[in-house]
C-alpha cells in the first residue's frame, strides 16, 4: 500500500499570492503568525503578502527571526511570539528556513513540547497549526511536503522530522516572487530540487508515481536551471522551475530521499553551508557508489537527462547522468571543493559528521547504507 502526501490546497502561477485572502477567509482563520528572515522581513517583496492579507481583512503579526539553519532558538521564539498574540494559524513566507520553522512551530502548538522531541519519523500526535506556506525560492519543495528540517545548536546536527501532521493546508508558489533572486540562490535551490528529484528516482521507495513525479521534475530542471540563473526575469523558465519543484516535491514527500541529504545535512549544521549547495556537490559522489549497486535505477535518470539510452547499457547510463549531473553544477556555478567555501581538510571532522549521517533520517532511503569508512571516504572527495 503507498499514501501520497500533498496539501490540500496548492496555488501555482504568476501571480497567485494575490489570491491567497479569499482562500484564508475562506477557511475562517482570524490572526496569522507571519513567519519569515530579516532578509524578505526589510525588502519589498513582503509587501506582496501582507497587502493581500490587509485588503481582506486578515490581522498577522510579523516573526523575523528565522535563520538560513532556522535553529531551535528560532522555533522556540517563534513559538512565544505565536501565544503571545493568540494567533490561530501560520503564515510561512521564504524559502525552507521559514518554511520548516514554521512547520515545527506549527506541530508544538498543538502537540507541546520542544524541536527535539519531535525529530524522526511522525512523532507528533496531533495536526498542527494550519500553515499557508508562501514559497520564494525554486528548490526546497518545503511548502508541499511533510519534511521539515531543524538545527540543534547545542548538539551542532540537523535533526530531520518527517511528520503528516506538519503538512501546510495551503502552498502557493508564484513565480513572480523568485524573479530577483541572486544567482547563486537560483543555481542552490535548483540543484538542490534536481537532488530531490534523482533521490527519489533511485530510492527503493519508489513507485510508478513519484517515478513519473521525478522524471517530470528532472527534465525540467535541466532544460530551464540554466536559463533561470542566468536570466532571472525569464518568465517562462521560472514559471518550468515552479512547475518542477511542485513535481520533485510530491515524489519525494511519498517516496523518499537517500544519502546525499543525510551527508548535506551534516556539512549544513556543523559549517552553516547552504543547504543546496551541500546536496549539488555531494550529488555525483553518492550517485556514483549507488550506481555500482543499482545501476538498473539510472536507465530511468538518464533518459530524464535527455540521454537515448536504446541500446545502452545500464552502465553506460548510469556514467551519461552522473556526467551530466557534474556538467549542470558547473553551469550553474556550483563550487567544486569545500576549500572553495573556506573550508579546511585537515579541520574536517570526518569521523563526527560521518556517525550523524549514518543516523539521519534519510539514509534508510539510499539504495544501499555506507558504512562508517565509506561516509568518510565520500566526504574526502569534496577535498
Amino acid at each position: 500500500m503507498s499514501v501520497f502526501y500533498v496539501p490540500s490546497a496548492n496555488l501555482i502561477g504568476a501571480g497567485v499570492v494575490n489570491e491567497i485572502g479569499s482562500y484564508i477567509k475562506e477557511l475562517g482563520y482570524r490572526k496569522a503568525l507571519l513567519v519569515t528572515d530579516s532578509f524578505l522581513a526589510s525588502g519589498p517583496l513582503l509587501a506582496k503578502v501582507t497587502k493581500p492579507l490587509d485588503d481582506a481583512g486578515i490581522s498577522y503579526v510579523l516573526f523575523k527571526d528565522v535563520e538560513p539553519n532556522p535553529t531551535c532558538k528560532n522555533v522556540m521564539d517563534g513559538l512565544a511570539v505565536l501565544k503571545e498574540d493568540a494567533c490561530d494559524f501560520i503564515i510561512s513566507f521564504g524559502g525552507g528556513s521559514p518554511q520548516d520553522a514554521a512547520s515545527c512551530i506549527s506541530v508544538i502548538a498543538t502537540n507541546g513540547g520542544k524541536p527535539q522531541d519531535y525529530e524522526g519519523l511522525h512523532k507528533s500526535k496531533e495536526k498542527g497549526l494550519p500553515v499557508v506556506a508562501i514559497n520564494t525560492t525554486a528548490g526546497t519543495s518545503a511548502e508541499i511536503t511533510i519534511n521539515y528540517v531543524i538545527t540543534d545548536e547545542d548538539r551542532k546536527v540537523k535533526m530531520v522530522m518527517v511528520d503528516k501532521n506538519s503538512l501546510a493546508a495551503i502552498s502557493v508558489n508564484d513565480p513572480e516572487l523568485m524573479y530577483d533572486k541572486p544567482k547563486a540562490l537560483t543555481a542552490a535551490t535548483g540543484m538542490d530540487a534536481l537532488t530531490h528529484a534523482i533521490e527519489s528516482l533511485v530510492t527503493p521507495g519508489a513507485y510508478p508515481i513519484t517515478e513519473k513525479l521525478s522524471m517530470g521534475a528532472i527534465e525540467l530542471i535541466r532544460e530551464n536551471l540554466p536559463k533561470v540563473v542566468e536570466n532571472g526575469h525569464d518568465a517562462e523558465s521560472r514559471a518550468n522551475m515552479v512547475n518542477a519543484i511542485f513535481l520533485g516535491g510530491m515524489a519525494f514527500n511519498n517516496a523518499g530521499l537517500g544519502y546525499v541529504h543525510s551527508m548535506a545535512h551534516q556539512l549544513g549544521a556543523v559549517y552553516n553551508l547552504p543547504h543546496g549547495v551541500c546536496c549539488a556537490m555531494l550529488l555525483p559522489i553518492v550517485e556514483r557508489e549507488n550506481a555500482k549497486r543499482v545501476p538498473e535505477k539510472f536507465r530511468l535518470v538518464a533518459r530524464a537527462l535527455g540521454f537515448d539510452i536504446a541500446g545502452k547499457t545500464d552502465v553506460e547510463c548510469a556514467k551519461y547522468a552522473i556526467a551530466e549531473i557534474e556538467r549542470l553544477s558547473e553551469v550553474v556555478g556550483i563550487p567544486k571543493r569545500l576549500t572553495e567555501l573556506n573550508i579546511k581538510e585537515e579541520e574536517f571532522d570526518f569521523e563526527y559528521l560521518s556517525k550523524n549521517a549514518l543516523i539521519d533520517a534519510c539514509a534508510p532511503g539510499n539504495p544501499f547504507m555506507p558504512t562508517l569508512e565509506e561516509t568518510i571516504a565520500m566526504y574526502k572527495k569534496l577535498f
